[in-house]
């Protein structure tokens, strides 16, 4: 991509030179070189955003794991409060049919 970039510059570069106006040469070469230096920043720019996915990602699938373990221990306790209701029920009415 950044050679045809190059290409495209220096095509143009070449056919407003042979009109005798439009940049020149030296021009075209800074152009190409900073339009290189923007395409080496937005690859270091997209690789970081990359890792910053990916350790997003991870830090996700943490909080998923934790969240799974926190509503089986939920689940178990609401069974065990289920079980103690079913036992206190159970006491009520025994001492009501004495």
């Amino acid at each position: 991509m950044q050679v045809c970039g190059l290409v495209l510059l220096a095509g143009i570069g070449a056919g407003c030179a042979a009109q005798g106006e439009g940049p020149t040469m030296a021009d075209v070469q800074q152009m190409a070189e900073q339009a290189a230096q923007d395409a080496e920043a937005a690859r270091t720019a997209a690789e970081e955003a990359r890792e910053a996915a990916s350790e997003a990602r991870q830090m996700a699938s943490g909080a998923q794991s934790t969240a799974n373990e926190a509503l089986s221990a939920a689940n178990e306790s609401q069974a065990c409060c289920d079980a103690n209701s079913e036992k206190m029920d159970r006491m009520f009415e025994r001492s009501q049919s004495k």
